[in-house]
C-alpha cells in the first residue's frame, strides 16, 4: 500500500525569525504522532532552507521548491541553486516544475525533466508538479496535456522511491476552485496509466500521486480518500500550523 504524503509549500513566504518559528511549531507537532501512518514535507523557499533544515526534527522531511537546470554542482550560473548546493543545505528532497514555475519562468517539460535528473542524481526525492490551465479544460485538452506532462517531465531513472508527482489544476491553486472528485479520480487514474506506459506497471503501481490545488480541512478527507490519491500539495494552508495540521489529521 502506497503511504500518503502530506506536503506544504511555502512558497515565497518567510524571513528566518517567522520561518524558524512554523518549522518548530510543525515540527513539534507532528513529531509528537507516535507511529504517524503518512509522510510529511515542508518546502520552505531557499533563503531559508538552511534554518529551516537546523531545526531538531524526526519525523517530517525538508525540500526546496526548485533545483537548478545546470548539471554542473557550481559554476558561473548566477542566482541558481544547484541541487548539490539544496543538498549540502539539508534538504533531501525537491520540488521541481511547480505551475508557477513554468509560467513565470516559462519552463518547459524538457527543463523540468533535466531538474528532476539533477535532482535524483544528487540524492534528492522529487515531487514533479503537472496540471493544465483553465483554457486547456475548458478546450477539453486537460488529459492529453498532463499526460504530456507526465511523460515529457519524468525522466527514465525515476521510480517510486525517488519520484512523486503533484496533479495541481492550475486554475484551482489559490482561488478556492476545486475540481469534482470525479475529475480528480480521472485525471489521477489517467497520471497512473501514462507512469505505466513510461516507467512500467511496477513503477506505477508505487509511485506516489499527490492532489493540490486549494486544499483545506474542510475538503481534505474527501480529496484525500480519492481513489489513485495518495497525499496533498498544500500552498497557502500550510503556512499555518493549524490549518496544516487540521488537514494532516484527517489521515490519522
Amino acid at each position: 500500500m502506497r503511504r500518503k504524503l502530506i506536503a506544504g509549500n511555502w512558497k515565497m513566504n518567510g524571513l528566518k525569525a517567522d520561518a524558524v518559528a512554523l518549522a518548530k511549531a510543525v515540527f513539534e507537532k507532528f513529531d509528537s504522532v507516535a507511529n504517524c501512518p503518512f509522510d510529511v514535507l515542508v518546502c520552505p523557499p531557499m533563503n531559508v532552507l538552511g534554518y529551516v533544515a537546523d531545526v531538531p526534527h524526526t519525523s517530517v522531511f525538508v525540500g526546496a521548491q526548485d533545483v537548478a537546470e545546470t548539471t554542473k554542482p557550481n559554476g558561473a550560473f548566477t542566482g541558481d541553486v544547484s541541487a548539490a548546493m539544496v543538498k549540502d543545505l539539508g534538504a533531501t528532497w525537491t520540488l521541481v516544475g511547480h505551475s508557477e514555475r513554468r509560467t513565470y519562468h516559462n519552463e518547459t517539460d524538457a527543463v523540468v525533466r533535466q531538474k528532476t535528473e539533477n535532482a535524483i542524481n544528487n540524492g534528492l526525492t522529487v515531487v514533479i508538479c503537472i496540471g493544465e490551465t483553465l483554457e486547456e479544460r475548458e478546450a477539453g485538452k486537460a488529459l492529453e496535456v498532463v499526460t504530456r506532462q507526465v511523460r515529457e517531465s519524468t525522466p527514465a531513472i525515476a521510480n517510486a522511491t525517488n519520484c512523486v508527482l503533484a496533479y495541481e489544476p492550475v486554475w484551482a491553486i489559490g482561488t478556492g476552485k476545486v475540481p469534482t472528485t470525479a475529475d480528480v479520480a480521472e485525471m489521477h487514474a489517467a497520471i497512473r496509466a501514462e507512469v505505466a506506459k513510461n516507467l512500467g506497471a511496477e513503477v506505477a503501481e508505487g509511485m506516489r500521486i499527490l492532489y493540490g490545488g486549494s486544499v483545506k480541512p474542510e475538503n481534505a478527507k474527501e480529496l484525500l480518500g480519492v481513489e489513485n490519491v495518495d497525499g496533498a500539495l498544500i500552498g497557502g494552508a500550510s503556512l499555518k500550523v493549524e490549518s496544516f495540521w487540521a488537514i494532516a489529521e484527517t489521515q490519522l
